[in-house]
C-alpha cells in the first residue's frame, strides 16, 4: 500500500472524507448574553465621521471596512488581546471575531498595526468619548464625582537607553570651555576677534569653521591624513572645530527633547525614566515610561490622559482641561489622594466651582502623637489673626518680617509670609524647635493653609468619607482590573501620541465588560459603594 504524500502546500488534498457539522449562521453559536453582542450593538451607534475622514477618497477600498475593524480592535482589547498578530490569529480561529467581521476576509497583522498606529489615531479619543457619553445617557454617569489616580506603565523602550539631562548638561559645559580655548588660539594665530556665547555656540563656530575653510582656499593648502603626514595649523582648527560643532549639534538635539523633563530613552523619545513599582517589596528601578493619569465614575473610566511628569501634582489641571473640552461638561466633585495637593490645584478647582476632597499631605502624620509633640511644627504653634503672629512652645512671638513669592515648574507664583522669632538665644527648646544659629525663621503660605483647612473639612464630613472610601474603590479598582486582570504592564507602540491611543482602546474595552458585568448582575445605575459600618 502505497503511503500518503503530505508534504506540499494544500493540505486538504490528503484528508478523508469527513462531513462539516457547522450550522450556516455563525449566529446560533454565541450566546444570547455575551459581551461580543453589547459590544457590537454600542459601537454601531458611535458617528465615525472622523475615522473615515482618516482614509483617502483616491484609492482603492479597504479590506475591511473602518467600522468593523475598529469593533475587532476594541474586543481584543476588551478580552487581552493586544498584539496585532494575536488579534489576526483570533480573526481567523474565534468566532466570535468571525461574527463581528461580518464575512469579510480577516485582516493580517501588518493591516491591524497600520489602522492601530495611522488611521485610528485622529478618531479614537473621539469615539472615546462617545461611549461616555452614551453611557451618560442611559443614566449610568452623572458628571457629579469624578476619581482621579494615576499610575506609571512601562513603555516600549530598552531600559538602559537613557540620556540624563544632567550629565548633558555637564559635558556640553566642559566642551565650552575647550571651545573657548581654541577659538582664542585662532584669534591669536589669525589676528581675528571671533567669540562664542553659550546660547549660540554651533553657530558661532560655523562662522569660524567658514573663516578657516576660506584660508585653507586661499593658501592652497592640502589636506593630508595618516601616519606620517604633519599637519597644517589650518587644518588642526580645522577638525577641531569640526568635532567641537557635530557634538553641540548632538546637545542641542538632547536639549531640544528633553523639553523640561531630566531624561528620555534613545528608543522612545517621549519616554521618561520614573520609578516603577514592580513587586509588593517595591524594589523599583528606573525604567522608561509614561504616567498615566485616569479619571473614574461609577466605575467607568471617564477620562484618560498620558504625562511625562514623574510626579500627580502638575498633571490635575490639564487632565481636567483635557476632559472639560471632550466632554463639554464639568463634574461637580474631584477626589484625589494627597499626591495632587497644592495650592494652584486648589485655586484651579475653585476657580471652576468644583468642590475639591484632595486629601492633605500631612493627613496621616497629623494624627500620630510625635507629630502633635514635635514644637518645631507650625500646626502645634498658637496663631493670633489680629497680630499676624505665632507663639512658640517658649511663649515668644514670631513676626511678620517680609513677604517672599515663589514661582513653581508650572510658572505659578504663589506668596508666602516669613515669619521671624523675636529672640531665640538661651531657650532650652531651640534645639528640639530650629537647627538655624540665629533665631527660628518660618514661611508660611496663608493661602495654601486655608484651602488645605477646606478640603480637610470636605474629606473629613460624612460624604467626604464616603467618596474617599470610594476612590479608593473605584479608580484604584480599575487599575488593579487594567494592570493585573488585563495584564496591561507595557505599551506595545511607542511615542505619546500611540500610547495614549492604545491605552484608550483599553479603557474603551473595560468601559463596555464594565457595562456588561453590570447589567447581568442587576447593578446598572449604581454609582457609589455604601459605606458599612462595623
Amino acid at each position: 500500500m502505497q503511503k500518503p504524500n503530505y508534504q506540499h502546500k494544500n493540505y486538504t488534498s490528503s484528508n478523508g472524507y469527513y462531513q462539516l457539522v457547522l450550522p450556516f449562521d455563525f449566529e446560533m453559536l454565541i450566546p444570547e448574553d455575551d459581551s461580543v453582542r453589547l459590544l457590537s450593538q454600542i459601537l454601531e451607534g458611535l458617528n465615525y465621521e472622523k475615522l473615515y475622514k482618516a482614509y483617502s477618497s483616491v484609492g482603492r477600498k479597504p479590506a475591511v471596512e473602518p467600522k468593523i475593524l475598529f469593533k475587532v480592535l476594541t474586543y481584543a482589547y476588551s478580552n487581552n488581546i493586544y498584539s496585532s498578530r494575536k488579534i489576526e490569529t483570533a480573526c481567523r480561529r474565534d468566532i466570535n471575531f468571525m461574527w463581528l467581521l461580518q464575512g469579510a476576509k480577516a485582516p493580517d497583522h501588518a493591516t491591524i498595526a497600520r489602522f492601530r498606529k495611522e488611521y485610528l489615531s485622529e478618531a479614537v479619543e473621539d469615539l472615546f468619548y462617545q461611549l461616555v457619553q452614551y453611557l451618560h445617557s442611559i443614566g449610568e454617569i452623572n458628571f457629579e464625582n469624578l476619581f482621579v489616580d494615576g499610575t506609571k506603565i512601562e513603555a516600549n523602550a530598552n531600559r538602559y537607553t537613557f540620556v540624563w539631562k544632567k550629565v548633558v548638561n555637564k559635558n556640553e559645559s566642559k566642551m565650552f570651555e575647550k571651545i573657548q580655548s581654541c577659538i582664542e588660539a585662532v584669534n591669536l594665530s589669525f589676528m581675528t576677534n571671533f567669540a562664542v556665547a553659550k546660547d549660540n555656540t554651533a553657530q558661532d563656530i560655523k562662522k569660524v569653521l567658514d573663516f578657516i575653510n576660506q584660508k585653507i582656499n586661499e593658501e592652497n593648502i592640502e589636506l593630508v591624513h595618516g601616519i606620517g603626514k604633519r599637519k597644517s595649523k589650518l587644518q588642526k582648527f580645522k577638525e577641531e572645530l569640526e568635532c567641537y560643532y557635530e557634538r553641540q549639534e548632538k546637545y542641542n538635539m538632547h536639549n531640544g527633547i528633553f523639553n523640561g523633563r531630566n531624561s528620555y530613552s534613545k528608543t522612545d523619545h517621549d519616554a521618561t525614566f520614573m520609578h516603577m513599582k514592580d513587586d509588593h517589596m517595591r524594589n523599583s528601578q528606573l525604567k522608561p515610561g509614561y504616567n498615566v493619569q485616569i479619571g473614574v465614575e461609577s466605575e467607568y473610566v471617564t477620562g484618560v490622559g498620558i504625562f511625562q511628569d514623574r510626579a500627580d501634582i502638575t498633571t490635575l489641571i490639564p487632565f481636567l482641561d483635557d476632559m472639560k473640552s471632550n466632554l463639554g461638561v464639568k463634574y461637580k466633585n474631584i477626589i484625589a489622594d494627597s499626591g495632587y495637593e497644592s495650592e494652584e490645584n486648589y485655586i484651579y478647582l475653585e476657580n471652576q466651582g468644583q468642590k475639591y476632597y484632595i486629601k492633605p499631605q500631612t493627613y496621616e502624620k497629623w494624627k500620630k502623637k510625635s507629630f502633635k509633640k514635635d514644637i518645631s511644627k507650625r500646626e502645634n504653634m498658637t496663631y493670633n489673626e489680629e497680630k499676624d503672629e505665632y507663639t512658640c512652645h517658649n511663649g515668644k512671638h514670631l513676626k511678620k518680617i517680609g513677604i517672599a513669592h515663589r514661582t513653581s515648574a508650572t510658572g505659578y507664583s504663589s506668596e508666602t509670609t516669613v515669619y521671624e522669632c523675636e529672640d531665640c538665644s538661651n531657650c532650652q527648646f531651640k534645639a528640639k524647635c530650629t537647627k538655624a544659629r540665629g533665631n527660628r525663621k518660618m514661611q508660611v503660605s496663608k493661602t495654601f493653609v486655608a484651602k488645605r483647612q477646606i478640603s480637610l473639612e470636605n474629606i473629613t464630613s460624612s460624604e467626604g468619607i464616603m467618596l474617599r472610601i470610594n476612590r479608593s474603590i473605584q479608580v484604584e479598582g480599575a487599575f488593579g482590573v487594567l494592570k493585573n486582570d488585563y495584564q496591561f504592564n507595557r505599551f506595545l507602540t511607542r511615542g505619546k501620541n500611540s500610547v495614549k491611543n492604545e491605552f484608550l482602546l483599553l479603557c474603551f474595552g473595560f468601559n463596555i465588560n464594565k457595562l456588561h458585568s453590570k447589567i447581568q448582575n442587576d447593578r446598572c445605575k449604581k454609582h457609589l459603594h455604601e459605606v458599612k459600618i462595623a
